[in-house]
């Protein structure tokens, strides 16, 4: 599903770049997409989408950060450091309403 999404992205992005229908073919595309991205169902997906991003990178964290743990003087001390302080801040386990980013996990 992510590759036929970024092929028909690109796709698009192709033909706006390469048409030479004019300004009025470039503003009904920006409609349509704009349309397609108010969609519910689309916003739903996305938020979804984003949700499981969020999961899938806090596993990775805690696995990495257990890792660093573990691997004491291996690993650069600033590596180390990072990695301890993203674990004391997220509680390691715990979710947090705001990520390292500033956006909501909710």
């Amino acid at each position: 599903m992510r590759y036929r999404l970024t092929f028909v992205a690109g796709l698009a992005l192709g033909y706006v770049l390469g048409t030479r229908a004019g300004r009025e073919r470039y503003e009904t595309l920006k409609k349509s997409a704009r349309q397609i991205a108010q969609n519910p169902a689309v916003r739903n997906t996305a938020e979804t989408a984003a949700q499981q991003g969020r999961q899938f990178a806090g596993k990775a964290l805690h696995s990495v950060s257990d890792k660093v743990g573990d691997l004491g003087d291996r690993v650069p001390e600033s590596v180390a450091q990072r990695v301890r302080s993203l674990r004391s801040h997220n509680g390691h386990g715990t979710t947090t309403t705001e990520d390292d980013w500033g956006t909501s996990t909710t």
